[in-house]
């Protein structure tokens, strides 16, 4: 069992090495920052399934970052939550296959609804284009997954979660987000504690 662990986290790790370091993310940061930070608009975060969970996570670490962000469902956009967009805001999508229908979907709907709106796709798809025409891609490298049978997203999503991290730390660095500012922003539990203390 202790050797098995160990292949798996391995795995999980090589995965994580894998990821392509393009300069995309620089044109990323430069995206969410004029439109967050120059602009007064906020991050919208966007996925289907599991990786809606990891957009849902990447939009309130962002929150509490000094990144003003929320989690849109792609389903409940199309019965009225797409009004939460703003004309300064961006959009962050998340589809593994980078062929997700909901998450196209709310991709075609957004720029309905703005047209300017600059859109980043996280996605293990190296050619995503037929389904998503994006700003800027975010490339994970296409792990294969831990699951024995290959279908879970397992190191797809720990590759995502990652790359969300890589996002909100590069965006701290550049706005200088400070202790004392985090603690504006996080009152309460052991992080709230932690925050103020000297």
């Amino acid at each position: 069992m202790q050797e098995r662990v160990s292949e798996i986290i391995k795995e999980e790790i090589e995965a994580l090495k894998n990821i392509p370091l393009l300069n995309n993310f620089e044109k990323a940061i430069d995206i969410i920052y004029n439109k967050v930070h120059q602009e007064g608009g906020k991050i919208v975060t966007t996925g289907m399934g599991k990786a809606g969970q990891i957009a849902l996570n990447i939009a309130t670490t962002f929150s509490s970052t000094g990144s003003p962000a929320v989690f849109l469902h792609p389903s409940d956009a199309q019965h009225g939550d797409l009004g939460v967009l703003q004309k300064n805001d961006v959009l962050i999508l998340i589809s593994n296959s980078g062929k997700t229908r909901e998450i196209s979907e709310l991709l075609f709907l957004s720029k309905k609804f703005y047209k300017n709106i600059p859109t980043i796709l996280i996605t293990g798809n190296p050619n995503p284009e037929k389904t998503f025409k994006t700003d800027v891609t975010l490339y994970t490298g296409n792990p294969k997954e831990v699951c024995p049978l290959g279908l879970s997203p397992t190191t797809s999503t720990t590759v995502m979660t990652v790359i969300g991290d890589v996002l909100i730390v590069l965006m701290m660095e550049k706005i200088n987000f400070t202790k004392e500012l985090y603690a504006l922003r996080h009152h309460g539990g052991y992080l709230g504690e932690k925050s103020k203390r000297k």
